[in-house]
């Protein structure tokens, strides 16, 4: 997935008119249609974890919605970022943990049970701490439609998941049959919509030049180290903590040029940072499971 993504971001920017002829306002649709097959994959099981194992699922989503906020405004503020990329960099970092988590913590041989529950509980939690935290942390910078950002949130996000949910219950033989696909679908529809923003932003990606590119994938790594040693402060087991650490350092960041495209179009900029952490985080997952294989095994 990695290697698909970064192939698409290299060839959008190389090349916008690869996927610039899709316009922006198709982000939505495909992020619910990933929404959708997360809903399609939920069970009963996964909300049972939530139950049988709330101070797990308390530890991770407490990390995710403090780390990373916390790491991108301080992170901004360390860079001296430009105030359109400093927003694009705080809106990753209060969006909840991307679905290629779940894949890669597997990969990891993580805790997959705990991996689930933290994505949809962070997820559900998203349409309002997402808008809450972008509007503790910028707000003193832009004006930030927090009613707007949490009704979006339960549109692309939200929505979509109900409706995986309703139809694997009443259509359960199908739904079991396209199960097995939706990985791969999921890593595509990814890509695409990887190669619809870096495409639109391909310019405005090379004026922003390396510094927000050092800003995003140091974003990222301490992500990923910070939540596994909250995990090894806490005495977690090894596979807890690779699940916590995945979890907090992968972002929903197409949620969050998703966002920015639509609550910030005053400042085109802000879709840059979940670019490229959309096309960075895939590769450092990677990289990252392959670590944590060792670790686990």
């Amino acid at each position: 997935m990695g290697a698909i993504v970064l192939i698409v971001a290299i060839i959008s920017t190389l090349k916008p008119a690869s996927f610039v002829w899709i316009k922006t306002w198709a982000i939505n649709p495909l992020l619910g249609v990933i929404m959708f097959g997360m809903g399609l994959t939920l069970s009963s099981k996964d909300f049972r974890i939530v139950l049988s194992r709330p101070k797990d699922i308390f530890i991770g989503c407490l990390a995710q919605f403090t780390v990373m906020p916390l790491l991108a405004w301080g992170l901004a503020w360390a860079f001296s970022l430009p105030k359109e990329l400093a927003l694009g960099v705080i809106l990753v970092g209060c969006c909840p943990g991307g679905t290629a988590s779940n894949v890669i913590t597997y990969l990891a041989k993580g805790d997959l049970a705990l991996s689930v529950g933290m994505t949809a509980t962070s997820t559900l939690l998203a349409p309002v701490l997402t808008p809450l935290l972008v509007w503790l942390m910028a707000g003193t910078i832009v004006n930030v439609d927090t009613i707007g950002m949490l009704l979006s949130i339960v549109y692309v996000v939200i929505a979509p998941i109900v409706l995986g949910l309703l139809c694997q219950h009443f259509l359960p033989k199908i739904t079991k049959s396209v199960t097995p696909y939706l990985p791969a679908f999921s890593s595509l529809v990814i890509a695409i919509v990887v190669g619809i923003v870096v495409s639109h932003n391909a310019d405005r990606l090379l004026l922003g030049g390396m510094i927000v590119v050092l800003t995003v994938v140091v974003h990222n790594i301490l992500g990923l180290l910070i939540g596994f040693l909250i995990g090894r402060f806490l005495r977690l087991p090894n596979a807890k903590c690779t699940a916590v650490s995945i979890e907090v350092g992968m972002q929903n960041s197409g949620l969050a040029s998703s966002l920015a495209n639509l609550h910030f179009a005053a400042y085109p900029l802000a879709t840059i940072p979940g670019a490229i952490f959309s096309v960075w985080h895939n590769i450092s997952g990677t990289l990252a499971a392959n670590l944590f294989q060792r670790i686990n095994k």
